[in-house]
């Protein structure tokens, strides 16, 4: 497997790219050609081209979350898409892999728009319907997790926003939130967004979902961002009795969390265009 970075935060030094708070790798596995996440806008696109990636190929889009910083890019992506319908060009129907809860209606701090600001019906004129609670298998490989299971006490506990559900807005805990993983030879490769399931959490369902202790390696988010005591102490006593490799911790993780992290396990740097292979 092959992951690029095409939006993260930070940039590469000598590296012409451009950076913006939000996610999204473009993965190469098998003959599937992935994206995962779309970022805040349509950098992902402009980034993208200048890596060669060719979107009209796309076999899947998979999104982690609903939130604004990893969902925005939809309406470019559709747009892209339905220009080159427009121009009589081929584009192969990648399908959307997600949550089924990633197009509710969500709002943060009075702000309405703080998920998915495209429409479900708008989205599925041009790419197929792969929403699942349950994990999905891309290749024999790779799989989309689905619903995280949250079984610990110290992660996902607060409410970010509220959720719009049956017409009323209720707490928003980010049951949307999803992440894939990867079977390499080594270990499992784990890839988030945000991780607002908790990355233990996740780490937990993913080595169940593919009956795999190795971790090789964790890539994105990790939702620790000015983290409550608790959480970041039993997150860092979590990873250091596990069978981790390194963790490519970005995006939402701040400098005193990777700091801590970096206690127990390799640390490494993430920015645009990096390139892993796996």
């Amino acid at each position: 497997m092959k992951l690029t970075v095409l939006v993260d935060n930070h940039t590469l030094i000598d590296r012409y790219f451009k950076g913006e708070p939000g996610v999204s790798y473009y993965i190469e596995v098998a003959d599937k050609r992935i994206l995962f996440d779309l970022g805040y806008s349509d950098l992902f696109l402009e980034n993208g081209r200048k890596l060669g990636v060719q979107f009209e190929a796309l076999d899947a889009v998979v999104i982690s979350h609903s939130h604004l910083d990893h969902t925005w890019g939809m309406e470019p992506l559709v747009k892209h898409f339905n220009e080159r319908l427009m121009e009589g060009l081929h584009y192969k129907r990648p399908t959307l892999i997600a949550h089924p809860e990633i197009f509710r209606p969500r709002s943060f701090n009075g702000r309405d728009e703080f998920g998915m600001n495209i429409s479900s019906d708008t989205v599925f004129k041009y790419l197929e319907d792969g929403l699942s609670k349950s994990p999905v298998w891309i290749t024999d490989k790779l799989v989309f997790l689905g619903e995280i299971p949250r079984e610990n006490d110290f992660e996902a506990l607060s409410a970010i926003g509220d959720i719009v559900v049956s017409g009323n807005q209720v707490p928003d805990f980010s049951i949307d939130d999803s992440a894939l993983c990867y079977m390499a030879n080594d270990g499992l490769v784990i890839i988030t967004g945000c991780s607002h399931s908790g990355i233990c959490n996740i780490i937990e369902y993913a080595k169940k979902v593919c009956h795999e202790n190795r971790i090789l390696d964790i890539i994105g988010g990790f939702h620790l961002l000015d983290p409550e005591a608790k959480q970041l102490e039993e997150t860092v006593h979590y990873l250091s009795k596990q069978s981790v490799a390194v963790l490519h911790a970005c995006h939402c993780t701040d400098l005193r969390s990777k700091i801590a992290l970096s206690a127990v396990v390799e640390l490494k740097e993430v920015g645009v265009g990096l390139k892993i292979v796996y």
